[in-house]
């Protein structure tokens, strides 16, 4: 907890010194507003929908600040969006959110205790064995995931496969804290915003082109980690 605390001390700090940074009050703020809308049907959005853009946007932003309190929004953020995708035949998107749900729990322990003697985990970048790795399973893994989503009448059973297997690889990294997991994130993500659209679900699609931008924003952030 003490890296953290010490994370979050500095942001205070900047925070007096040059106003209330922008993203901590937005994200959060939006995200309310929108569940308020869906609620009251102010907006044409299902309640589901706007729930996994919640809980989906502030877990990102969390993840860009290396702030703990991720995992458990992000495990929530599972179960609304395991819902969601089951109601839109995404199939392969449907189980990815039990198996992040998963990984939920073990990238919680692992930032808590994964560095050195029990210590929370540092950024750190990828090796050319884990990139080899990961580009065998990709490969393999769309190749293995489309023949099933072909056999169970998926919707989309190569992009559902493909984003599939590159969030996979994404999030090991994410748990094992390797900076290039946002560029995985991002590659999926751009394929997942005209996706989301053709199957009528523009919030998530909109919430997936905000990843992006705050993936962006976690590449800066965690950079800067890094270098310290």
């Amino acid at each position: 907890m003490a890296e953290n605390s010490h994370i979050a001390s500095q942001g205070i700090v900047a925070t007096k010194r040059g106003g209330v940074a922008p993203d901590w009050v937005l994200v959060p703020l939006f995200s309310i507003l929108l569940l308020i809308c869906a609620w009251r049907k102010w907006l044409p959005i299902d309640l589901t929908e706007a729930w996994g853009f919640a809980t989906g946007a502030i877990c990102v932003w969390l993840v860009t600040k290396e702030s703990l309190w991720n995992w458990p929004i992000g495990l929530a953020n599972n179960i609304f969006f395991a819902i969601l995708f089951w109601e839109a035949r995404l199939y392969a998107d449907f189980g990815l959110q039990w198996v992040y749900f998963g990984f939920g729990i073990w990238g919680w322990w692992t930032w808590m205790f994964g560095g050195r003697d029990r210590s929370h985990l540092k950024v750190s970048r990828a090796s050319r064995v884990e990139w080899l790795v990961i580009a065998i399973f990709i490969g393999l893994g769309t190749w293995g995931l489309r023949e099933v989503l072909l056999q169970v009448n998926g919707s989309a059973p190569f992009w559902d496969a493909l984003t599939t297997v590159v969030c996979l690889a994404a999030q090991y990294l994410l748990c094992r804290k390797k900076i290039e997991n946002w560029w995985l994130w991002i590659t999926a993500d751009v394929i997942y915003v005209p996706l989301y659209a053709s199957k009528n679900l523009p919030l998530t699609s909109a919430l997936y082109a905000g990843f992006i931008v705050l993936c962006i924003l976690g590449i800066l952030r965690w950079k800067k980690e890094l270098r310290a």
